[in-house]
């Protein structure tokens, strides 16, 4: 964010003659998922946020966007413009609203009345003066279910979110060392969170995705932590080929599944899974099982004690 500055919110500098942004959402809701609060209830499966149960939607939208791109210019020879779909410092959100598809929820997604908030959004900067469309009103009231169900406290007032503490931030975009402290609140979530979007009553309106390439792979909506920390590297490149998880690649997928078999209940399958990454050659990976090591021992021994 610092590298691009006030390219965020001034989309001529990220792409000059730009006079306008069209904006677009494109719903990923898996319908045929597992129910996502019985999966973060059952501490020995893998949670993964529903984005990411199919395909990699970075790949998709860029196409269709550049689609729509071609059949403007089509149209109006002059046209020039850029696509983007979370692969520039582009203010999607704040854009969307602008536009009328939503508002900023207080979790700082967008939110419709008519399909919550389970879609992706995307962008076309373009040098045509197109007409203007009209924001629509708020409509999260006094609710802040949002708020208080995010398990790291990381929205720390309405519209504010601390990426720091965030969980999706800390599983795909943190390539370090997870934070001691938030370990344990990470749960069972290797891979992003969706607590907040859950817990949502705008959600009860989400529409399900007829987008093929959205369908759940490989059972990740329902599958152990045991059997993912057993996948090696040539696995998880197969398994995940074409997957937005793809880019994390496996030794941080081991270190956000070792936190998570951490927090598993006791058992000797865990211990077994665990056991057999401690020589692992990542200084990271190594960590991150210790600990989890560490909270099985603990467990146990509360449970020895009872």
């Amino acid at each position: 964010m610092a590298k691009h500055g006030v390219k965020r919110s001034r989309p001529a500098d990220l792409v000059p003659g730009t006079v306008r942004v069209i904006s677009l959402r494109m719903n990923y809701w898996p319908g045929e998922a597992r129910d996502g609060v019985e999966v973060l209830g059952q501490g020995e499966c893998a949670y993964i946020s529903r984005y990411a149960l199919g395909r990699d939607y970075h790949k998709l939208l860029r196409k269709r966007l550049a689609l729509l791109a071609d059949r403007i210019r089509g149209v109006v020879a002059e046209f020039d413009g850029r696509v983007f779909t979370d692969s520039a410092p582009v203010m999607e959100v704040a854009l969307a609203g602008k536009s009328g598809l939503g508002w900023r929820g207080k979790h700082t997604l967008l939110l419709t009345r008519n399909q919550g908030s389970w879609f992706f959004l995307g962008e076309i900067y373009l040098n045509l003066p197109l007409p203007v469309d009209v924001p629509v009103a708020a409509h999260c009231g006094s609710c802040d279910a949002c708020i208080r169900i995010c398990p790291t406290q990381a929205i720390i007032a309405p519209y504010l979110l601390d990426a720091r503490r965030c969980i999706s931030y800390l599983t795909i975009e943190f390539k370090g060392s997870i934070p001691p402290e938030f370990r344990p609140l990470l749960g069972n979530r290797i891979y992003g969170c969706d607590d907040c979007q859950l817990v949502c009553p705008w959600n009860r309106f989400a529409k399900v995705t007829v987008e093929a390439d959205f369908a759940i792979r490989h059972q990740l909506d329902d599958v152990g932590l045991a059997e993912l920390f057993a996948w090696d590297e040539a696995q998880f490149r197969e398994k995940l080929a074409g997957s937005a998880i793809h880019r994390i690649g496996h030794e941080q997928w081991l270190r956000n599944i070792a936190v998570a078999l951490g927090n598993a209940p006791a058992s000797e399958q865990v211990r077994a899974a665990l056991q057999s990454r401690v020589n692992h050659p990542s200084a990271l990976v190594r960590e991150h099982v210790e600990w989890a090591l560490a909270q099985q021992l603990n467990q146990h021994a509360d449970f020895d004690v009872k």
